[in-house]
C-alpha cells in the first residue's frame, strides 16, 4: 500500500515491521526516559502510552530537565474477569513498578500509571506471567472486549464471557513483535499467553491474517450487553452484541450494532459522537464470524487519509448502513436476520449483595472513578488484597469503573463480610444516586490530551451538587453525570444526562439531555463554563426538575421537554440547534 496522501500514522505502521519499529533500541537508551515519536505510536498497540507529570512540567523546564516521563500500561481483561491470584499480582505490580494505585477503566481493564521506562519490560513480563497481556489494549486494532458482568444475569454470564474471550482471541494481532520485545526472561524462553487466530484463505498475509500490514485506520471497540442492562453502553461502541434471551437462561442469538463512538474535536463539526446503528441478528455460532467481517470491512473502507474521520462511525456515515451490511454479509457468506425485540432499563450497576441461582453470593461495590488505592481513612487497596488472599471465586471489573467480588461461596461469605467491615468497604455504595452514577477519565496530570481536570475534580463537583439534591429531595434519584478532560470522550460523557468536557484549565462544555439508558446523545447547553460557576448554572435546572417532572421522568428527558436543549436525533445533528442560554452567574 502506498502511504502517499495517507495520515502520518499509516506511514509509521507501514515501516514498523509489524509493530516492531525501534522499540527495543529505545528501551535500551538510558540517556532519556522517553521513546521516539514513532515508537510512541507503535507502543500503543502493545498497550502502552508515554506520558509525563504535567504538574511539574514547568518546574522541570526551568531547571532544563526533560519532562518527568513515565508510561501508562493498560492490561487487557476480556469481560473484566480476574482471578484472585491475578488481582494479587496486579496489586503487587502497581506497588513495585507503578504509582501504587490500580485504575479500573471504563472498559473493564486494569491500568498502571507512573511506570518508568526501565521498568516497562519487567512489568509487562510479569503481567504475562499472571496470564494477562497488554497486546491490543490500545492502538488501531480491536481493543479489550467488554461484556455484562452483573450476576443478576448470572445464568448467561458464562456464555457472554466465553463470547467476549473468543472475540478477543480471534481479533488479536498475530504479530510476534509483542513477544519478541516484552516476553523474555533472559534465557531465551518465552511464554506466550495470547492466541493465534487461524489463517484466512483470502488474505495473503500470514503475519496478520485479519488486519494486514496496516491494521485498522483507527481504534475499534467491541462490547456485549445483556438486556435489561445496558451497563456496557452498547451504542457508544464500534461493534456491539445484544444478547437475545429465551426465558432467563438461554441465549438464542445476538442483535448486532455498529458505528458508535464518542470522540470528537473541539471546533471541528465534521467530527461528532455517534450512536451505533442496528445491523441485524445472528445466531451464537455466527457471532465471531460477523465480528471479523465488520473489522475487515472497516479495514478496507475506513478513512486512512484523515485520522480524525477514521473511526467506523464515519465509514458508516459515508457508506450508509445498507451498503455496509451488504459488505459484511458478502464476507460472512450469509444474510443477517432482522433484529429481535429487547428492552434496556438502565446503564448503571446494581450495588450490594446478590445471591445467584446456584446459591453463590456477589458483592458489587462503588469505586469512585475506578481508583483503587489506600488512604488513612479508606485503605481500599489493602482491603481488597486481604479479600483476594482468601477469595475462591473471581473479581469482575464493571463498565462503570466499579468492582464485583463475585462467586463467593456461602461458606466464605461471613469471612469476606468481616473484611469488608474492617476496611470500611461494607457501605461503599451508601452514597447519593448521582455519585453512584458518576464517571470520569484519568485526565491530568498524566494524560497528554487533557485540557482540564477530570477524575481529581469530579468528586468535588458532585459534592457541591449534592447540596442541591439534598435540598430538593433528589438524593436517591439516579442521574448519570460524567466528565472528561478532553473531547475524546473516554468516560462516554455524550450519552450521560449531565456531561462535562474540558475546554481549558478550569473550563468545561456542559452537555444535557443524554438518555438514562444510554440510548440518546446529549446536546451542548453552555460552553466553557468555569468550574466555580457550574453549581450556579445547574441549580435552577435541578430545582425545576424536582418541582415539575412527570412521574418516572428521567432528568435527561426532562431537560428536553422543558426546553433547556433540543433533542439530538443523530450524530450529524450533535452540533446543531445550540442556543446560547442566558446564565446568571
Amino acid at each position: 500500500m502506498s502511504t502517499l496522501g495517507k495520515s502520518a500514522n499509516e506511514g509509521i505502521k507501514d515501516a514498523s515491521e509489524y509493530l516492531r519499529g525501534t522499540i527495543l533500541d529505545g528501551l535500551a537508551d538510558s540517556a532519556t526516559g522517553s521513546l521516539s515519536k514513532d515508537d510512541q505510536q507503535l507502543t500503543k498497540f502493545h498497550g502502552i502510552y508515554q506520558q509525563d507529570d504535567r504538574d511539574i512540567r514547568k518546574e522541570r523546564r526551568k531547571k532544563k530537565l526533560e519532562p518527568a516521563y513515565s508510561f501508562m500500561i493498560r492490561v487487557r481483561v476480556p469481560g473484566g474477569v480476574s482471578t484472585p491470584e491475578q488481582w494479587i499480582e496486579m496489586d503487587r505490580i502497581a506497588q513495585e513498578h507503578a504509582n501504587g494505585a490500580l485504575k479500573l477503566t471504563t472498559r473493564q481493564a486494569f491500568q498502571f500509571h507512573g511506570v518508568i521506562k526501565s521498568n516497562l519490560k519487567k512489568s509487562i513480563a510479569e503481567i504475562n506471567e499472571a496470564l494477562f497481556d497488554t497486546l491490543a489494549a490500545c492502538g488501531d486494532v480491536n481493543r479489550n472486549v467488554m461484556c455484562n458482568p452483573n450476576p443478576m444475569q448470572s445464568k448467561v454470564h458464562g456464555d457472554v464471557l466465553e463470547l467476549a474471550t473468543q472475540i478477543s482471541d480471534h481479533l488479536s494481532p498475530r504479530t510476534g513483535a509483542y513477544h519478541d520485545i516484552w516476553i523474555d526472561d533472559g534465557s531465551g524462553e518465552k511464554v506466550k499467553v495470547t492466541y493465534d487466530p487461524p489463517l484466512i484463505d483470502d488474505i495473503a498475509d500470514p503475519e496478520e491474517p485479519i488486519y494486514g500490514k496496516h491494521y485498522l485506520p483507527r481504534k475499534f471497540k467491541t462490547v456485549i450487553a445483556v438486556p435489561p442492562s445496558n451497563d456496557v453502553d452498547i451504542y457508544a461502541h464500534d461493534l456491539g452484541y445484544i444478547a437475545i434471551l429465551e426465558g432467563d437462561d438461554k441465549i438464542v442469538g445476538y442483535n448486532i450494532t455498529v458505528g458508535g463512538g464518542m470522540g470528537m474535536t473541539h471546533g471541528n463539526e465534521e467530527t461528532f459522537p455517534r450512536l451505533a446503528d442496528g445491523l441485524g441478528f445472528c445466531t451464537p455460532d455466527q457471532a465471531v464470524k460477523v465480528g471479523e467481517a465488520v473489522v475487515r470491512v472497516q479495514r478496507d473502507h475506513g478513512n486512512r487519509d484523515v485520522r480524525t474521520n477514521a473511526r467506523l462511525k464515519y465509514t458508516i456515515e459515508r457508506l450508509g448502513i445498507n451498503k455496509f451490511r451488504e459488505e459484511v454479509e458478502k464476507l460472512c457468506g450469509f444474510e443477517l436476520e432482522k433484529p429481535r425485540d429487547f428492552e434496556f432499563e438502565d446503564n448503571g450497576d446494581r450495588y450490594g449483595w446478590i445471591e445467584d441461582h446456584e446459591g453463590n453470593f456477589h458483592y458489587t461495590m462503588f469505586v469512585e472513578n475506578g481508583r483503587v488505592y489506600d488512604t488513612e481513612e479508606y485503605p481500599l487497596l489493602t482491603g481488597l488484597r486481604e479479600i483476594a488472599e482468601i477469595h475462591e471465586g473471581d473479581f469482575r471489573l464493571t463498565a462503570n469503573q466499579n468492582l464485583i467480588i463475585a462467586n463467593i461461596s456461602p461458606g466464605k461469605k461471613a469471612e469476606i463480610e468481616k473484611l469488608l467491615e474492617e476496611y470500611n468497604m461494607v457501605d461503599s455504595y451508601e452514597r447519593s444516586a448521582l455519585r453512584l452514577n458518576s464517571m470520569a477519565c484519568v485526565s491530568l496530570p498524566t494524560c497528554g490530551l487533557a485540557l482540564a481536570e477530570s477524575q481529581r475534580y469530579l468528586p468535588e463537583l458532585v459534592s457541591e451538587i449534592e447540596s442541591v439534591l439534598e435540598d430538593t429531595g433528589l438524593r436517591h434519584d439516579a442521574i448519570t453525570i460524567r466528565m472528561t478532560g478532553c473531547p475524546n470522550g473516554c468516560a462516554r460523557p455524550y450519552i450521560s444526562e449531565i456531561g462535562f468536557v474540558g475546554r481549558a484549565p478550569g473550563k468545561y462544555n456542559l452537555y444535557l439531555g443524554g438518555g438514562f439508558h444510554g440510548e440518546r446523545l446529549s446536546k451542548l447547553y453552555a460552553p466553557s463554563v468555569k468550574s466555580d460557576e457550574i453549581k450556579t448554572v445547574l441549580e435552577p435546572i435541578i430545582r425545576d426538575y424536582a418541582e415539575n417532572r412527570k412521574d418516572g421522568e428521567h432528568f435527561g428527558d426532562f431537560t428536553i421537554r422543558a426546553g433547556y436543549i433540543k433533542v439530538t436525533e443523530n450524530g450529524r445533528d450533535f452540533h446543531k440547534d445550540f442556543v446560547e442560554p442566558t446564565l446568571s452567574v
